[in-house]
């Protein structure tokens, strides 16, 4: 199974990103966007796992807890790695710093279980498309720069989610395993 932990959010934010993407998507036929359905904020990569991991898994995640929620903004558009060779366009995800720390705990909790810890620093974003070659790519850089500093809407999260994505042909199908509340009691 291949797994990863991820916060979900709102309907109004993926709303406001499908009408983004709608427009863009006029511009080059060479991305491969993300449904907006299927996007998420990746916390932890877990990579292949065996079924037999699953409740061990459940087990370490439950033990996550925050004091607060997660407050998050979803504003401007960048590439990844740059815009002179993109090859993924992502939205900003500004959040309180709390955002950080269930990462870093999510690592630590499953460390014991023989899940390496993360070497790259914790950067949160949404991933909007992926450009398999260079072709077109041009006109989505030039069209996405207008976006750059735009706001998408704000959420507050209390839960995360345990996520087995199986990779197809037509992209990634990704089924909710187990969801955790990590804030036991939202102000």
């Amino acid at each position: 199974m291949r797994l990863f932990v991820a916060l979900d959010f709102s309907a109004v934010v993926r709303g406001r990103l499908r009408d983004l993407i709608a427009r863009l998507k006029t511009e080059s036929g060479a991305a491969r966007w993300v449904p907006p359905e299927a996007m998420h904020i990746t916390l932890k990569f877990i990579g292949e796992a065996e079924a037999t991991k699953l409740d061990p898994l459940r087990a370490a995640l439950a033990e996550i807890h925050s004091a607060q929620p997660v407050e998050i903004q979803f504003c401007g558009l960048g590439f990844f790695p740059h815009e002179r060779q993109p090859r993924a366009l992502w939205c900003g995800v500004q959040a309180s710093p709390n955002l950080a720390r269930l990462a870093a705990d999510i690592d630590t909790v499953l460390r014991p279980l023989g899940f390496p810890a993360e070497t790259r620093k914790f950067v949160p974003h949404l991933t909007l498309a992926r450009f398999p070659s260079n072709r077109g790519v041009g006109e989505i850089v030039a069209a996405a720069n207008q976006f750059r500093s735009s706001e998408f809407g704000s959420d507050r999260e209390t839960e995360f989610h345990l996520i087995e994505s199986i990779l197809k042909p037509s992209g990634a199908q990704y089924n909710r395993l187990a969801s955790f509340a990590f804030v036991k009691e939202a102000p």
